[in-house]
């Protein structure tokens, strides 16, 4: 089975420093030298699409631009690429969202993926009128997640839930096809979910014997429900011609990190009540620029500015090749990327770590069938 390979579209903005936002932060201000627009995220999409990326992850929270607003406007500049669209179940009904999601098919050709994100932390939920706590949060998306399936498989939907109640709910026009679910969390309740619900389950990117005990963990819960989950990882990538030049690229994007910044943004993810993000955190010591290479080529210097996803892949193409292919021997199918600035660091991972990754008999492009990016296809003579 081929890998699945995911970009991302920066929608708090992109730059050639590290834009930092989520998990409560706010962006920071490089994420105004290229601001999100519908015109330069498109290019990114379009450059994903070309390279063999199957979707585009989009985040959600008071730091970006709305997801599925933005998406639906990006969708009509690209032919094939998909949108992994992460939203909140606590900001919308479920029978609207379910809506949403059939709309979206059809008006995209069947492009939606969702990323189903229950929201860390509770102070930013409380700022859209949340004040559930985490645990509670957690059996409210099971409960959301439970209605938008029955509603996906033309059942008309009657529930009367600790948090939801719908009544005689039914969809005019169901979702062809059913988008796929991706959800990620780190807490006992986040895996009980994962194991009744979603399709893939998404780890931020840690060192592979912990992305070997989440995996398990998921696996074996999903197995008690009668079910199979795939895997995926949130990671970024910097990836180049040598290593050298990949850790030289990492020490610019470190050099460039204000200190004050940096201690500003620790204190706030220090707060969080995402265990993921306590994961995150405790990667670099909670804002040690020292020891930040936590295993051979996975770099743990985003999360000294940046909420969520805080580590990166850093060597050269061949190298960044192998890693893949160690997460992949663990059981990860999925891999949603990034880098800085998205437009450029598409086209490095797309030109240089794909074709090795083919090369292994892991990857094929996914629209044209074959081992190589459409942008290194030649024409036919």
């Amino acid at each position: 089975m081929s890998l699945t390979f995911h970009w991302f579209l920066p929608t708090n903005g992109d730059s050639r420093h590290v834009v930092g936002g989520g998990h409560g932060t706010p962006a920071t201000v490089s994420g105004r030298d290229r601001p999100p627009t519908v015109a330069y995220l498109s290019q990114i999409a379009r450059a994903a699409e070309d390279l063999g990326f199957v979707g585009a992850l989009t985040p959600t929270g008071a730091w970006c631009e709305d997801a599925w607003l933005t998406t639906a406007m990006v969708s009509q500049h690209t032919e094939r690429l998909k949108f992994l669209v992460a939203f909140r179940p606590g900001s919308v009904s479920p029978t609207l969202a379910a809506q949403m999601a059939s709309t979206f098919q059809r008006q995209s050709g069947g492009r939606l993926l969702l990323n189903v994100v229950t929201g860390g932390e509770s102070h930013e939920q409380r700022a859209y009128g949340d004040f559930l706590d985490k645990d509670a949060r957690y059996r409210r998306t099971g409960e959301f997640l439970q209605i938008v399936r029955g509603l996906w498989e033309g059942r008309t939907v009657d529930l009367s839930g600790e948090f939801l109640r719908v009544e005689d709910a039914r969809l005019a026009r169901l979702p062809d096809p059913v988008p796929e679910v991706y959800f990620g969390g780190s807490s006992p309740i986040a895996g009980e979910i994962a194991a009744r619900h979603v399709d893939v389950y998404l780890t931020w990117g840690e060192p592979p014997a912990q992305v070997a005990e989440k995996i398990a963990w998921v696996r074996a819960l999903a197995e008690k429900e009668g079910r199979d989950v795939r895997f995926g990882i949130r990671l970024h990538v910097i990836t180049r011609d040598t290593s050298e030049q990949a850790w030289a690229e990492a020490e610019r994007l470190l050099a460039g990190f204000d200190p004050q910044t940096v201690k500003s943004v620790q204190a706030g993810l220090a707060r969080s009540e995402s265990e993921g993000q306590q994961r995150m955190l405790a990667l670099h010591g909670g804002g040690s620029r020292d020891g930040l290479e936590i295993y051979p080529n996975l770099w743990a210097g985003i999360g000294l500015v940046r909420g969520g996803a805080g580590t990166a892949l850093v060597g050269s193409h061949d190298e960044v090749a192998e890693r893949i292919a160690e997460y992949h021997d663990l059981g990860i199918d999925e891999f949603v990327l990034s880098g800085y600035p998205h437009l450029e660091e598409a086209y490095w991972f797309g030109e240089g770590v794909l074709p090795r990754v083919a090369a292994r008999g892991l990857w094929q492009h996914p629209f044209t069938g074959r081992a190589t990016p459409a942008a290194q296809v030649p024409f036919a003579s």
